[in-house]
């Protein structure tokens, strides 16, 4: 997984409430194992026309986004089933970070667990982020996750929580398996002072 620790990306507009988990990987797509090949399926309801061909209006297809990195997504985003498949097809699409208002709490878990941020903000901010995103298509945000603060132009700064162990993995680029990896001598030795080894 890559280290999460600043990000500085255009803003792809999402503003749909309740975006489901099937509307962000439909179940198609849920035949793999692994993450390889997930991007393409990325909204793939919305995403293409009935012939197959990519929807020139739908945000994450116009050429001033694709080399984004955040996603500002309406209230509520991630509802639905609990596949993991849908943080791994943002991820590979490139998305590491989503700005909310709200998450669905299975999505959250996932998100953070394979190096995609969630970022809650409130609805001000939130109205604020559509308007500016939306009046410019190539206006920048930050997300420094050590300082825990969202960058808006012109650099007025708004912090958002995260959990410690959550903030840890993400910045050390790991999952919860590696944390425990990366502990192998510690345990081993644990292991040995009870007999178990």
């Amino acid at each position: 997984m890559e280290p999460f620790h600043k990000i500085t990306s255009r803003v792809i507009p999402l503003p749909q409430d309740n975006v489901d988990t099937d509307q962000i990987i439909p179940a198609r797509y849920l035949k793999v194992t692994d993450k390889s090949g997930l991007a393409e399926g990325l909204f793939s309801g919305w995403r293409y026309l009935p012939d197959g061909k990519p929807d020139s209006q739908f945000p994450i297809n116009l050429p001033e986004y694709q080399d984004a990195k955040i996603l500002l997504a309406g209230d509520n985003f991630g509802c639905g089933s609990s596949r993991e498949h849908a943080p791994w097809a943002l991820v590979g699409w490139g998305i590491r970070a989503v700005i909310s208002t709200s998450f669905a709490d299975i999505f959250r878990s996932n998100a953070l667990k394979n190096g995609l941020l969630p970022v809650v903000v409130d609805k001000r901010i939130h109205t604020d982020l559509f308007a500016l995103v939306t009046a410019d298509h190539l206006a920048q945000v930050s997300i420094d996750l050590e300082e825990q603060e969202l960058v808006l132009p012109p650099g007025s700064t708004i912090n958002f929580a995260i959990d410690s162990f959550s903030r840890y993995c993400l910045l050390e680029g790991v999952n919860q398996l590696g944390y425990l990896l990366n502990h192998d001598v510690q345990i081993t030795n644990y292991e040995k002072t009870r007999g178990y080894v």
